[in-house]
């Protein structure tokens, strides 16, 4: 949070959440007023005005706006559906696009408590929304799979993690094997060892109806998982503006320290330009992409710049080859892309090698 404020302050903004004062939004569309906290109408019109800027959706409901227009977080409200959305300044929005290094190591800071609380709703006695949701983001940390949606199953026929079916999925012992068409029709085969997990998505496919990832209401409905309920579960369990690409972008990011490190340990020369076209294409195979779509969107560029400047060796040395697939080899790597990604954060520009 400290991070957090800090950046905020530079960005020019102020912090808000909505558990402070703020205006509220009364009424139904085409009749909304604005209150504040004591219930007093708002008649202020540079108010109203910069309430009408914000373009606020009349769907939503329990709608809070922040007093101050420097405020880095706007709006937030309810949608249709009743999972809460976000507005944030557009300065905010800006400076996190432009500044992926901090979004990162953000990221990469709340993976513990994100572990720790996925591992506590895992262990919920009854099959509820929580308790399902946690084993979808099991599956996510571990494959990296899309989240996938319903538009894209309907228009186009290709599955995510939210739309998989019964029949996309095999279990033999510990062994989970995924197979479907996911985005632009690539064929994806996932095959994951995990006795937990097995025995979970096991009870999954007991529940009634085609979704796999279903749970059951108080009133013992079943319902499916979508990805606007992934993502809101994810800003809950992170504290921040997360979504299920952040794990993709952090997972291939990762993927790609660790195939650097791998490709460096074998001493073979090599040009470092083939060495990187190696990793991605590792990389895109993980994430189910392409090489290109790996490089500008879900590897860190300032990972493959560092590495190609000869300033990446020391972080490379400390990767784990040896056991990679164990729990305290991937606390290990993570920690050093950690190391990396904060070395960043205090020089953003890495210089180039000196020839």
């Amino acid at each position: 949070m400290v991070d957090t404020l800090e950046e905020i302050k530079l960005s020019g903004l102020v912090y808000a959440t909505d558990s402070q004062p703020g205006i509220y939004r009364k009424g139904k569309p085409g009749k909304f007023l604005y209150t504040d906290r004591e219930g007093n109408k708002i008649t202020d019109e540079d108010q109203l005005s910069r309430i009408k800027s914000l373009v606020i959706p009349p769907a939503w409901t329990e709608v809070w706006i922040a007093n101050k227009k420097n405020a880095y977080l706007q709006v937030t409200g309810l949608d249709a559906a009743g999972r809460k959305q976000y507005k944030y300044h557009p300065k905010w929005t800006s400076r996190r696009s432009d500044s992926k290094y901090f979004r990162l190591l953000e990221f990469g800071k709340t993976l513990p408590q994100v572990r720790k609380r996925i591992a506590k709703d895992l262990k919920r006695k009854d099959f509820d929304e929580l308790k399902v949701l946690a084993i979808c983001m099991q599956v996510m940390l571990k494959t990296l799979i899309r989240v996938g949606n319903d538009a894209y199953k309907q228009l186009y026929g290709s599955y995510g993690l939210t739309t998989l079916t019964n029949k996309h999925v095999k279990i033999n012992g510990n062994t989970l094997k995924l197979a479907f068409k996911g985005k632009k029709g690539v064929q994806q085969n996932v095959s994951l060892n995990d006795k937990t997990l097995a025995k979970l998505i096991k009870r999954c496919k007991e529940i009634p109806g085609q979704d796999l990832f279903q749970y059951y209401t108080e009133g013992n409905e079943h319902r499916a998982i979508d990805s606007g309920k992934i993502n809101t579960y994810i800003k809950e369990i992170t504290g921040g503006d997360f979504t299920a690409k952040d794990f993709r972008t952090w997972g291939g990011t990762l993927e790609a320290l660790r195939q650097l490190a791998s490709c460096c340990s074998d001493g073979t020369e090599r040009p470092k330009k083939k060495i990187i076209v190696e990793v991605l294409d590792c990389v895109a195979s993980k994430l189910g992409n392409t090489r290109a779509v790996c490089k500008s969107s879900y590897v860190y560029p300032l990972l493959l710049e560092a590495f190609e400047n000869d300033q990446l060796s020391k972080y490379l040395k400390k990767i784990n080859l040896v056991h990679s697939e164990t729990v305290k080899s991937l606390e290990n790597d993570e920690k050093v892309l950690m190391q990396f990604l904060k070395a960043v954060q205090k020089a953003p520009k890495i210089p180039a090698k000196k020839k």
